[in-house]
């Protein structure tokens, strides 16, 4: 299998000459050359001689979207078993196409009078295949289980706006009642019933998710484990949609807010210094990296060390965090053979963060940044015939870790996040944990299942479930009894205060 090709000279020459007026890497400029030439020209495209060119890795060219890359071809090629040395060498459709696309986007600058604001809207509004899928809204009808008494089925309307306010969830209950089972289900059915448009982030707490080899094969997604194999997370918490001064010390205060909602023992001092070094980080990496003006966690340990030896200060709270971020090899970091992920809200990814003895939390917390910032710049969902669009699902496991605290951005996405299609999965051990002092999450969770659990207070049943005092302290009794799999949830029936059914496990369907 080969692991590089070399485009012509002329396409080299091209593409870095792009690389200049746009500011993007060779990659991704490779990339739209090979999309649109694909779009352009299909199977008919001239194949090209020339190696003189520039070395371009398969790993930096197909990141991780070698099944995408493949469908692609597969579908204009009408031919499913592409082999290696067809896909990616210096006799490949990739490299034809590399070649002959650089061709094209050269001339549609200059047919743009070479504008680079009109040279991009064409290509990326030509960039569509024909009878290429587009986001279409799916019936996300989800079947949970059968109701105890009557048997019935049960099903969950997960995306209907004719019945629901939002589609956030909680499920609730101690280990080992089946909560992870139900939830890998309900995740699992999605994906599928969504023709695999809907996405999800999984943050995997105790590692059993990500050693499911069936359900990953299922739903089709990239793990991630952290410290493990020299796994590394290939995305940036510094990337921004714009790099102006105001921008860069706005996002600079909210990584320092977010450490200091991690840890209790990051005050003031150590905020300014933090906000101090990120922003510096942005400075010196524009002139260092243009193309990627953004600094790495390394960047910022070495920033922030020399400050305290300037200023005669010892090793602190932050030095620590900072050293443990960039040490550990958490998140992208400058250097590496991998790009750093554009957007996240179009991937779906398992996190496994179990064998990381601290930091935990602060990884999700700068991922749901992340996400929160893309969502925020996305269009709205679409809603077609009462049905919306669910773009990305985050998932939350061990959940109860993340609501004592006060994620800013989580609590942003929870309540901004129905129109934009993005929407919050939550497993944690007791109803309770949602009502915090500072953000009522219960509020906001359309879908509530109760699993067996202890020490549930009366308050939190009547709350989640919507009935009246005295049917929730007769629950209270009934919950700590549930067997596994037994669930207690909100009825779909007025007259009813609440079901009781068996949750369907994801064992059984798949």
């Amino acid at each position: 299998m080969a692991d590089r090709l070399y485009t012509s000279q002329q396409a080299d020459e091209i593409i870095s000459s792009l690389r200049v007026l746009t500011k993007l890497d060779k990659a991704v400029i490779a990339r739209m050359a090979f999309s649109y030439s694909l779009v352009q020209n299909g199977k008919d495209v001239s194949l090209s001689t020339n190696f003189s060119g520039g070395e371009m890795k398969r790993p930096t060219f197909i990141a991780s979207d070698e099944v995408l890359i493949k469908t692609l071809i597969s579908q204009v090629y009408e031919n499913d078993s592409i082999d290696e040395n067809e896909f990616y060498s210096n006799k490949s459709i990739i490299k034809n196409h590399i070649d002959n696309g650089a061709t094209l986007l050269w001339n549609v600058f200059k047919k743009n009078g070479e504008d680079i604001n009109k040279w991009y809207t064409e290509i990326v509004t030509g960039i569509e295949l024909r009878g290429a899928k587009t986001l279409k809204t799916k019936d996300l009808d989800i079947f949970i289980g059968r109701n105890i008494l009557q048997n019935n089925e049960l099903i969950m309307h997960l995306n209907d706006t004719t019945k629901h306010a939002n589609s956030h969830l909680a499920i609730m209950g101690k280990p080992g009642v089946g909560k992870t089972q139900f939830l890998l289900k309900l995740l699992a059915d999605i994906r599928i019933q969504s023709n695999y448009e809907t996405n999800f982030i999984f943050f995997d707490y105790k590692g059993d998710v990500v050693d499911n080899e069936n359900f990953i094969d299922i739903t089709r997604s990239r793990t991630y484990r952290l410290l493990q194999n020299n796994e590394t997370l290939p995305i940036s918490p510094f990337i921004l949609a714009n790099y102006k001064e105001q921008d860069i010390q706005l996002s600079a205060r909210e990584k320092a807010e977010s450490f200091a909602s991690i840890n209790s023992k990051f005050g003031p001092v150590q905020k300014g210094a933090l906000t101090e070094a990120i922003i510096a980080g942005y400075t010196t990496r524009a002139l260092m990296t243009p193309n990627h003006p953004f600094p790495d966690f390394g960047d910022i340990l070495q920033i922030a060390l020399a400050n305290y030896e300037d200023e005669g200060k010892n090793d602190d709270t932050l030095i620590e965090v900072l050293r443990d971020l960039a040490n550990f090899n958490l998140f992208w970091a400058h250097g590496s053979s991998v790009p750093p992920i554009e957007k996240v809200s179009n991937r779906t990814m398992i996190i496994d963060v179990h064998k990381m003895p601290v930091l935990k939390e602060l990884v999700g917390y700068l991922v749901i940044e992340r996400l929160y910032k893309e969502m925020a710049s996305l269009p709205d969902s679409p809603i077609k015939d009462g049905r919306r669009t669910i773009r990305t699902i985050l998932v939350i496991d061990e959940a109860h870790n993340y609501l004592g605290q006060k994620n800013i951005f989580l609590e942003k996405i929870i309540r901004e996040g129905r129109s934009k299609g993005i929407v919050v999965f939550f497993a944690s051990q007791s109803p309770s944990d949602y009502q915090q002092k500072f953000f009522n999450f219960q509020e906001l969770l359309e879908f509530s299942y109760i699993f067996q659990c202890e020490g549930a207070s009366s308050k939190a049943l009547q709350d989640i479930l919507g009935c009246s005092t005295k049917t929730a302290k007769d629950l209270q009794a009934e919950v700590a009894r549930l067997e596994p799999f037994q669930v207690i949830s909100r009825s779909n029936i007025k007259t009813e205060e609440f079901t009781k059914f068996v949750a369907e496990p994801f064992y059984k369907n798949y």
